[in-house]
């Protein structure tokens, strides 16, 4: 098959183009509604707080709800090991990158770079492309990223050791809540209390099949993650100064590197440890992967270069900049990785 071939498959395939410009056009109309003053101040904040408290737990929940095999289960460890391995990785290799930097900058840099927006651009799209399964992964997936992001993120920009308050976040926010519980049950359905449902026998806590008067309203809730996101992210850049943002040089630099570095980074080493066999990744594995490593800045990390008044303006420069070329590219990394998959390099 060659490359004319298999970019027409990709091309007719419904879910994907769907997929890609229902993010992009959506994106596009959330900044319509702010520039027309029909979203106003605060609007973004809004529907962001209602994504992360309600939508994204209910869709990290939920995408736990399916059965359990071996290869499903290696693969959600073997995510677990990437995630934490590649964190520390980036942690040393932005060191590297941003060497001709010092102070502030530098680390701004460094932090902005390894951390992207995962759980609020990322895990969306996902969804819209990938489905539960992916959404499992890469929730599997983040798990390190909670971890780093509360507490190495948190001691290099603040200049303290990371507080009580700092890992309650880690740990007790409600999205890692439901990561953990949806996990636990996936795991430990088979020895959990069985309920007999026709001629098969499901864990109590499976409610997709034990309760699913509970079940469907989740599932309206997730449903909302996607759209709510791209109007948010819409209406954010609607907010920003893109001719400030442009004139900066250190963005141009950051972007290129967070949206399109990153992930290829990811891409490279996942390709070696799959084909060597020492920790292998599916493909919904490696698009998980890859989708969450091309996203822009993470707000959190924006959060507290802003507290911290550490490079604020540059941090806010490059949150709008990488958020354009992310909008711009993750359509491209969504082909390219349909072109791996038609190589069959992946399971």
């Amino acid at each position: 098959m060659n490359f004319s071939e298999i970019l027409t498959g990709i091309l007719k395939n419904n879910s994907i183009v769907g997929a890609i410009s229902s993010s992009v056009l959506i994106i596009l109309f959330g900044f319509y509604l702010r520039r027309k003053g029909v979203f106003k101040d605060g609007t973004a904040k809004i529907l962001t707080d209602v994504i992360l408290s309600a939508s994204l737990p209910a869709l990290a929940f939920n995408a736990f709800m399916q059965d359990i095999n071996k290869t499903s289960l290696m693969q959600g460890i073997n995510l677990l090991i990437w995630g934490f391995a590649i964190y520390i990785i980036l942690i040393f290799i932005t060191k590297l990158i941003y060497i001709k930097y010092n102070g502030d900058k530098k680390v701004v840099l460094e932090i902005l770079t390894t951390f992207g927006s995962t759980t609020f651009f990322g895990i969306p799209i996902i969804s819209a492309v990938y489905g539960a399964t992916g959404v499992m992964y890469a929730s599997i997936f983040n798990i390190a990223y909670r971890v780093f992001l509360y507490s190495y993120a948190y001691i290099k920009m603040s200049g303290i050791k990371a507080d009580k308050n700092n890992i309650k976040q880690m740990f007790l926010n409600s999205i890692v809540l439901a990561t953990f519980l949806g996990m636990f049950i996936w795991v430990f359905q088979d020895s959990l209390p069985q309920i007999t449902i026709g001629e098969k026998s499901y864990a109590f806590l499976r409610i997709d099949k034990t309760a699913f008067w509970l079940f469907k309203p989740m599932t309206y809730l997730a449903a909302l993650s996607s759209p709510l996101a791209w109007l948010a992210i819409g209406a954010k850049l609607a907010d920003i100064s893109l001719v400030e943002a442009i004139s900066s040089r250190d963005s141009w630099i950051y972007s290129f590197i967070k949206v399109l570095v990153v992930p290829f980074i990811n891409l490279i080493a996942l390709y070696i440890l799959t084909v060597t066999n020492i920790l292998p990744i599916s493909f919904v594995g490696l698009a998980s992967v890859i989708i969450m490593m091309a996203t822009p800045t993470a707000t959190v990390a924006a959060a507290y270069a802003i507290k911290f008044d550490k490079e604020s303006v540059l941090t806010s420069n490059c949150s709008l900049l990488s958020t354009i070329f992310s909008v711009i590219c993750m359509p491209l990394w969504i082909v390219v990785l349909e072109i791996i998959k038609s190589l069959n390099i992946y399971m």
